[in-house]
């Protein structure tokens, strides 16, 4: 039986029994819930296959499969037209009944007891819009998002979840079709925001912004591709609320993040829209697609108002940190953790990535890493928190008890790491 692990992030990772980690399958990932002061559940909107959730992250889905080595593959290069079938998409329509009938509470959709073939989103929608596919080597896992133009040489507005945990990214536009390899230039996981930069992107269209502010009972349409099928689909609407505070929660847990400021819509925004855009009759982009209801009968789709995401996106792109943002990719070690304790005082060993900074020191499944840059780590979250605040390409001196009781010392090159 599969059992929780973590990774030098401190995030969950399956292992089996034996502590081998156990790749989940590619999937359709399991939405994140939540609530609406205290009421309707909630849900982010990254398209992934389907299955339980028993994975890497402890906020987002993944199933288990056959247990794997315990050598995990260094993820290289993602190479441009890889990745994602294209094809239609059914969303959830507003049937009858939240707890009951075809397609209630799945992981696909947002919970309506009927669904509707929502049209494929129009030339002037698709307009400075772009589809992201992320690839998650570390957990064998592949996730697909939506992405906003900001500039013709490749700045790309989406959310922080749609690559959170990515290892490569492509990106997609839309109008053209052209691949490009996404960058992630920095992050605001508390807002939910993310910056990437494409390479060797030029004459890109931006989307169009708005300026005016939106209005309850405004018209709105979200674009986004929906069920990751790498087809923009278009769900109409209108504003129903402004100012809105949810609170998100991970299907099957308690844990969850509270977002604020929200537009509230009734448009069938559905897993897969994450990072697209909500954009108004004019085609003005007024808000970021980031989280629908789940469970509910009645349809509530919720976006970041798009001058609260831009002004994120500009701290982001001037570089400054803060608080909440963080600038480029964190430091890897390269190991899978597990935080059951153990004989030795420590961080035990699950498995050890291929090509990591600690596969090339010597580490194996089994050790327990004792002491970073001389200072006793006594658990994996200790261990995570002493990874986290260097910077990839810098060494820390790591000290180790292997499997068979020996004492080691060695110096490790961080390298860089996917976002969390």
């Amino acid at each position: 039986m599969a059992r929780p692990a973590t990774d030098a992030f401190g995030r969950p990772y399956a292992v089996d029994a034996a502590g081998n980690p156990v790749p989940p399958k590619r999937m359709h990932r399991g939405l994140r819930t939540g609530l609406i002061a205290g009421a309707s559940a909630l849900a982010l909107l990254l398209s992934f296959g389907s299955g339980t959730a028993v994975g890497f992250m402890a906020d987002l889905g993944r199933s288990s499969s056959q247990a794997g080595s315990t050598q995990i593959q260094d993820p290289g290069s993602f190479t441009p037209g890889q990745g994602f079938g294209r094809g239609t998409t059914t969303l959830p329509g507003q049937g009858s009944g939240s707890g009951s009938g075809s397609g209630s509470g799945t992981q696909s959709g947002t919970g309506r007891g009927t669904s509707v073939t929502s049209p494929e989103a129009t030339t002037a929608q698709k307009a400075g819009v772009v589809t992201i596919d992320s690839a998650l080597t570390y957990e064998n896992a592949a996730g697909a998002g939506t992405g906003i133009i900001l500039s013709s040489d490749g700045t790309i507005l989406t959310n922080n979840h749609v690559v959170s945990g990515a290892t490569s990214i492509r990106v997609t536009v839309e109008s053209t079709g052209k691949a490009y390899v996404g960058k992630v230039v920095g992050t605001d996981a508390t807002n939910d925001v993310a910056v990437l930069k494409l390479e060797d992107a030029s004459g890109l269209t931006p989307a169009k912004l708005d300026t005016d502010g939106v209005q309850v009972g405004e018209a709105v349409t979200g674009v986004g591709n929906a069920g990751g099928t790498g087809t923009l689909t278009a769900a109409t609407g209108q504003v129903t609320a402004l100012g809105q505070t949810i609170t998100t929660q991970s299907e099957g847990t308690a844990a969850g993040e509270t977002l604020t400021d929200l537009i509230q819509t009734d448009a069938a925004i559905v897993s897969g829209d994450s990072g697209g855009p909500l954009v108004d009759a004019e085609g003005e982009v007024v808000g970021i697609d980031t989280a629908a209801s789940s469970g509910s009968a009645q349809i509530a789709g919720f976006a970041i108002p798009i001058d609260k995401a831009v002004s994120i996106a500009k701290q982001i792109e001037s570089g400054v940190e803060s608080g909440t943002v963080k600038i480029g990719y964190p430091a890897f070690l390269g190991v899978l953790l597990a935080d059951g304790a153990g004989t030795v005082a420590g961080a035990p060993v699950q498995g050890v990535v291929d090509g990591s900074g600690a596969a090339k020191a010597g580490l194996a499944q089994g050790d327990v890493v004792t002491s970073v840059d001389g200072k006793a780590v006594a658990s994996a979250s200790k261990l995570s928190a002493a990874i986290s605040a260097h910077k990839p390409g810098e060494s820390v001196e790591l000290g180790w008890t292997t499997a068979a009781g020996a004492e080691k010392t060695g110096t490790v090159t961080l390298t860089e790491g996917p976002v969390s």
